[in-house]
């Protein structure tokens, strides 16, 4: 007891610097925190969407941008396949299901995607789980003007089942380049987590007929999106297309391909994380500086406690018992920088990809990062503490003058 009532009154005598200190500390939890999860959550998040295709057919040109546009309704598309290499594709023995999308146009900034009634019917986008609206609504029909909206763009424009609306030409929005064509919305998308549910679906007719689009492109697409039979199947494929032919590319696998990606971007997660470690590092040292200072100050109050029976190991003890609870409170901090963090990167991804991420995911790092500010402070307080353990006595008890 008296042990943790000289921490906490020592800690409450220097509570500005106590809070500032512990202030970096949390910062720099919350940031290493935020970073780690973003990246092991973003990467879980992504593979998980490409589980429901194994691969995408497209026009000739980058793998990773017509994954992006096709799946993740980013980037631009890399050009048109015709209907033929549709049906070559939907045909081929090796195919298990092909979904042919056409892209262009958006609805005030939110994509539309062309598409046919078997993405609901014939696709999981997760074991188990079929796209489908949510009660009230229904599927479009196909070659009718209808639409069914994801629900995230469904509540970002205000979108509920019998309204109407006009497309826009582009994948912009540009007020002046309104279709003529109005669409009636028949059903929401119920949430699903993944890019469709910020995308408007109608059918594909109704993309490749729109006026303003070039008439003799009336029957291509952006592109086919595939689930295979077998996985060997898709190296067969690859060869086939990509090896042998050179107008179309087969993106295959997918994952591996979104892969790639993210290791070609982990330097960024490294740069952001080694700045969180400097401020953790930063924030301990002035914890050792801090005490370190106002051992000066604090000299005649460790003497008369010793005068008072209190043993070196207790003085010493407390020390390094008060750095351990800066630390402690900047790990408590820390979950909190690291809540609001996170939750804010979590809601730009949704919102650019369609993508979710967990905001209570379990992960090592919720624990080890926390301990290790504690442990780091602790460590901080060794030196201060070896002041107070070899303070003299009889040479602090004087009366101040």
């Amino acid at each position: 007891m008296t042990l943790l009532l000289i921490v906490y009154r020592s800690l409450r005598q220097h509570a500005f610097s106590t809070l500032v200190t512990a202030g970096c500390l949390a910062l720099a939890g919350g940031l290493l925190m935020t970073v780690w999860m973003v990246k092991a959550q973003a990467q879980k998040s992504f593979l998980q969407t490409t589980t429901a295709f194994d691969a995408v057919l497209g026009a000739r040109g980058s793998k990773l941008q017509l994954v992006l546009n096709a799946i993740f309704h980013l980037e631009a598309s890399p050009g048109n396949l015709s209907w033929q290499d549709y049906e070559f594709i939907r045909r081929h023995p090796a195919v298990k299901v092909a979904i042919p999308i056409a892209v262009g146009d958006n609805l005030r900034g939110y994509r539309i995607v062309g598409t046919i009634p078997e993405l609901f019917t014939e696709v999981e986008y997760a074991p188990g789980r079929h796209y489908d609206v949510l009660p009230g609504g229904r599927l479009f029909a196909e070659g009718a003007r209808e639409a069914v909206v994801g629900s995230f763009a469904a509540a970002r424009l205000g979108l509920a089942v019998g309204d109407d609306f006009h497309p826009f030409h582009g994948l912009s929005y540009d007020p002046s380049a309104q279709h003529a064509e109005m669409f009636r919305v028949v059903g929401i998308l119920a949430p699903t987590g993944t890019p469709l549910d910020r995308v408007v679906l109608i059918p594909i007719r109704g993309v490749q007929t729109m006026s303003g689009h070039d008439p003799r492109a009336a029957t291509d697409i952006s592109a086919v999106l595939i689930k295979l039979r077998a996985s060997t199947a898709g190296f067969m494929l690859d060869v086939l297309i990509n090896k042998q032919g050179n107008r179309l590319t087969f993106a295959y696998p997918v994952a591996d391909i979104l892969v790639n990606l993210f290791s070609k971007i982990s330097w960024f997660d490294k740069v952001l994380a080694l700045v969180a470690y400097l401020v953790a590092v930063v924030a301990a040292a002035s914890v050792l500086a801090s005490i370190y200072n106002s051992m000066n100050a604090r000299k005649r109050d460790i003497a008369i406690l010793r005068a008072l029976g209190a043993r070196r190991r207790v003085v010493f003890g407390a020390v390094v018992a008060e750095s351990a609870c800066i630390g402690v409170m900047g790990a408590v901090g820390g979950y909190a920088v690291y809540l609001g963090l996170y939750a804010a990167v979590s809601g730009i991804i949704r919102s650019q990809t369609g993508v979710v991420l967990s905001l209570w995911a379990v992960h090592p790092v919720l624990a080890w990062a926390p301990a290790g500010l504690v442990v780091l402070c602790a460590i901080g307080g060794v030196i201060p503490a070896l002041k107070a353990y070899r303070l003299q006595v009889a040479e602090n008890l004087a009366p101040l003058s």
